[in-house]
């Protein structure tokens, strides 16, 4: 055993025992310890295995910086289903609590005994960019052989595999001044800003306030007296064990608080996390710095952390790291350390400082305290596996190495202010040669950084080191720099002799600093490392770029009440619950429920859909449309403003008359579309897509508020407003004639594409005569309060004409039947109006109009493009996948040329077989071509058509 709990001291309440377990054993701490902190108390040094080579690991710091300590908490389920298994989790930042159950993760079958340890003694077959140069070749292995192993060694911890009970808060916050950090310089800066009168914002990420003072028993009546006057405020606000993860434009910061993690699971109650959205006036940035560790030969094994991280565990927690701690230091700070150990009755035995000269009063009050001092010396090596059980150093690092025995050694390599938020808001940074680190320059945000973070610490004096220096050449060493990647000092130095200049490329190459802790430990040192390698230096080398969130955060919380029914609240239409009692199935279409089809008497999909279609060619089905976007637009400007956005003109569109309209994106491609009506010469009555409805609008008012704000035009979304039901089939006009007063709905009166206003079962209703099926069809709009009430009378008259209700489904098979485009099934986002096969719907004598100067590119009408085309299988009873990938030839080597997907795919019962919809490469130039669908175990033919009309090509069945 190494660590223990002392006789006294520390914050915790050592009346108050908790018990927990950790991989299944027991253990014991006290209210106000972390996980790691009563784990080191009862001996508890190996914390976890390291990611590529599976090394042993220990506490490195006690804080967020922890790169090596991950743990998963299980805090019990609620239920069959349910768990509450979180993964990653930092022990330091984990709080006690009675019954606490942890595991240590990245190992098999146990933490002492990991199979995967065999990594470590094949270390050198796995250098930097191993990945890289090994699964090139041969590329065939890659998908039955590489990429399978790999996935399944990738990865820290397991992640849930049952849903999460708990569910999530999340609020906004507006202030005048908002402190990140709550050590001495943030509540200094809480309390000068409260004294403004303004409201203030002061968070921590810690369960109370202190930071680094909390491990200074000299500061702690400082900070409870500071603490108790800043809670005095009422125009105050302190959140604690909350983390600031992102700082964004316009001084914008994301933070979480945990509520309930540092209590039992039978006592926590409400939600799990809060996400914080604040909106600041000021901020202030007062995150300290973080200390930096040494890089030398066994700088990993576990007993070897952080100065800074042995002199918390004493004074914070009352915890001993060792039974004879030695220090490394190249910093005055680990000095103070080691005072402040011996203070709090640990076993300090030695001080060794690479440095020859070091101030001579911390020499004295170190010999004083019977510390040994030695100057001019190294650690060159750490004896030990699974915990420390010695270190050799020697003068200079390089000469005749001396032992001494020691089971604990901390590393005191300087500070590096902790600067991540600031590099989120763009604040540049410049490089400071007495820190050895970067700190803080010009703001981009109105905000400013106090204290340690910003340079302004009485931090002594120290050395700025890539490495220790050693015996062995630095390729022999196994010296880490990022701890929890495994990257060695030599991987940095391997990258550079390869070729690797910027620290971006290093960085890569190595994956230095691209842990979860994002470099926090590792950073300085790999910049320090290079700038050795290359002779050149640190601020020729490049930076990082830090990026949220600083700390990891849960889905949960970021989230927040977006989980379950309220991650998408469902729209229902007032028809919905007539579908519902009669056994329809649903799907949700963007926002929307929507009926997909009725079974009938034990029917299956495929059987309820052919009867539909079938139902609705021969006879007459109704069909719940309401979903569709709608909007009004009305004013003198109406039809100007419809003619610049839409591809095809619409200023000589006569009242009463309705128009396809396309519309595009300032790039030329297709973003949505719809049939619309010209109510009077100042009025249109628009439909978009289901999904689009909101889209639509937001662009239509951003170019009218903009682009052309001399418009007189005045846009109203009127979705919700009307119910629209959609009667289709030859029987259609039957059906409805009985019901509609005030309109005449002979051909001749009532033709195709048009509209008319009068009275359906005594409510106001807008008729259009359009069809999405290709057969005789009316669109009934009418308030949707009166909706149901219309759609069961329209029911009732269609029972004498065999009246069929169809779903979503159903209207997907009959639009494809006619080649009718879904927008956003049939299109991606990069087709145009001719990839699509409706060039006939841009106005090419319109002088202008969204997207017009982007189709002129010539890039948009270059051979090559795919274009939309229809697709008939050489078995017509084999349907193709949607989505699935398009060759010319199945026998060409994997990975294959696609030439384009399937987009829509139904067996048509009208027709008798299966029909498809694809995008392919120079697709109306394959006319009659076969080209292969390769799919698992088989491979599908089909012939291409030009035309994706399947069904009544000469569109004779719309005036019947």
């Amino acid at each position: 055993m190494s660590g223990y709990r002392l006789p006294a001291g520390g914050r915790v309440n050592r009346a108050a025992p908790l018990d927990f377990t950790f991989d299944g054993r027991a253990h014991r701490g006290f209210t106000g310890d972390s996980l790691a902190s009563a784990l080191v108390a009862s001996g508890q040094m190996l914390f976890g295995r390291s990611f590529k080579y599976h090394r042993p690991r220990g506490i490195l710091g006690m804080g967020t910086e922890e790169p090596n300590a991950l743990v998963t908490v299980d805090r019990g389920g609620a239920g069959p289903g349910w768990g509450r298994r979180t993964p990653n989790l930092r022990a330091p930042s984990v709080p006690l609590y009675q019954g606490l159950t942890a595991q240590s993760q990245n190992r098999y079958p146990s933490l002492k005994f990991d199979l995967g340890a065999v990594n470590d003694r094949l270390g050198a077959f796995f250098p930097a960019g191993f990945y890289n140069k090994t699964f090139m070749w041969p590329r065939s292995a890659w998908e039955k052989l590489y990429e399978p192993a790999i996935r399944r060694m990738a990865g820290l911890g397991a992640s849930p595999t049952e849903r999460d009970p708990d569910y999530y808060d999340a609020t906004y916050a507006h202030c005048e001044v908002l402190v990140v950090g709550g050590g001495l310089a943030g509540i200094d800066a809480a309390l000068a800003a409260a004294a403004d009168g303004g409201r203030v914002i002061l968070i921590d990420e810690q369960d109370e306030l202190g930071g680094g003072a909390l491990s200074d028993q000299t500061l702690w009546g400082e900070v409870a007296d500071k603490t108790m006057a800043l809670r005095r405020l009422g125009n105050v606000t302190v959140l604690t064990r909350t983390t600031a993860f992102g700082y964004y434009h316009q001084n914008f910061v994301g933070a979480v608080e945990q509520l309930t993690d540092h209590l039992a699971p039978a006592q926590a109650s409400g939600a799990r996390e809060r996400l914080w959205r604040i909106r600041a006036g000021e901020v202030i940035l007062a995150q300290g710095a973080i200390e930096r560790p040494l890089v030398f030969d066994g700088n990993d094994v576990p007993g070897v952390m952080l100065s800074s991280a042995g002199r918390t565990l004493a004074v914070r927690y009352g915890v001993a790291v060792g039974r004879a701690v030695a220090v490394m230091a190249v910093h005055d700070s680990g000095w103070r350390d080691a005072l402040a150990l011996k203070a709090a009755a640990v076993n300090v035995v030695a001080v060794i400082d690479l440095r020859g000269e070091v101030a001579a009063d911390l020499v004295a009050a170190v010999r004083g305290a019977g510390i040994a001092v030695h100057l001019g010396h190294a650690v060159t090596q750490v004896a030990g596996r699974h915990g420390v059980s010695g270190v050799t150093f020697a003068p200079g690092g390089t000469g005749q190495g001396q032992q001494l025995a020691v089971d604990a050694l901390l590393m005191a390599g300087g500070w590096t202010p902790t600067v991540h938020l600031w590099s989120h808001a763009k604040g540049s940074l410049r490089w400071d040669a007495a820190w050895g680190a970067y700190l803080p320059d010009v703001a981009q945000e109105n905000c400013r950084a106090v204290g340690a973070g910003a340079g302004a610490w009485d931090m002594g004096a120290g050395l700025a080191l890539g490495t220790l220096p050693g015996p062995k050449p630095i390729w022999q060493t196994k010296a880490f720099v990022d701890f929890q990647n495994d990257v060695k000092a030599r991987d940095i130095d391997l990258a550079v002799r390869e070729g690797m200049r910027s620290i971006e490329h290093i960085k890569r190459y190595t994956t230095n600093g691209m842990a979860t802790d994002q470099g926090k430990t590792s950073n300085l040192n790999g910049l320090q490392i290079a700038s050795g390698s290359l002779a050149k230096p640190v601020t020729d080398i490049g930076l990082t770029t830090f990026r949220p969130p600083y700390t990891p955060q849960t889905f949960g919380a970021l989230m927040g009440h977006h989980k379950d029914a309220l991650f998408q609240p469902i729209r229902k239409t007032v028809i919905d619950g007539w579908a519902d009692a009669r056994g329809a199935v649903f799907e949700n279409v963007a926002q929307w429920r929507r009926a997909r089809y009725f079974p009938q008497g034990g029917e299956d999909m495929h059987a309820a859909v052919a009867r539909e279609c079938l139902a609705v060619r021969q006879q007459v089905g109704m069909f719940d449309a309401s979903t569709l976007g709608k909007i009004e637009v009305v004013g003198p400007d109406a039809a100007e403003f419809l003619n610049r956005m839409y591809t095809n003109p619409w200023k000589a569109l006569a009242p009463g008359r309705c128009r396809y309209g396309l519309l595009l994106r300032e790039d030329g491609f297709i973003t949505d579309d719809g049939v619309s009506a010209r109510l009077a010469p100042d009025r249109f009555h628009l439909t978009t897509t289901t999904g689009g409805a909101a889209r639509v609008l937001a662009m239509m008012e951003d170019y009218l508020q903009t682009e052309w704000s001399d418009l007189d035009v005045w846009l109203t979304s009127t979705t919700e407003h009307w119910a629209v039901i959609a009667v289709q089939g030859p029987l259609a006009r039957a059906v409805i004639a009985p019901l509609v007063e005030g309109i005449d709905l002979a051909p001749g009166a009532f033709p195709h594409m048009a509209i008319r206003e009068g009275r359906i079962c005594g409510v106001p209703t807008r008729l259009f005569r359009v069809s999405f099926t290709g057969e005789l069809g009316y669109e009934v709009n009418v308030p949707a309060e009166h909706g149901r009430m219309v759609w069961e009378a329209i029911h009732a008259s269609g029972q004498a004409h065999g009246i069929t209700p169809y779903g979503t489904e159903t209207m997907h098979v009959l639009r494809a039947e006619k080649g009718y485009v879904i927008v956003g099934q049939d299109t991606d986002g990069t087709l145009t109006p001719d990839d699509a096969g409706m060039a006939w719907a841009v106005g090419t004598k319109k002088p202008d109009f969204v997207g017009k100067r982007s189709l002129a590119r010539p890039d948009m009408s270059a051979p090559g493009r795919k274009q939309l085309v229809g697709l008939l299988t050489e078995d017509p009873q084999e349907v193709l996948e949607e989505g699935a990938q398009i060759v010319a030839d199945p026998d060409q080597p994997v990975p294959m040329t696609m030439l384009g997907h399937v987009t829509s795919s139904y067996h048509s019962a009208t027709l008798g077989r299966s029909i498809a919809m694809a995008v392919i490469a120079d697709g109306r130039a394959r006319d009659g071509q076969v080209i292969h669908v390769p799919m698992p175990g088989r491979t599908i033919r089909a012939r291409v058509s030009a035309s994706t009309v399947f069904y009544d090509p000469q569109g004779s069945r719309l005036d019947v």
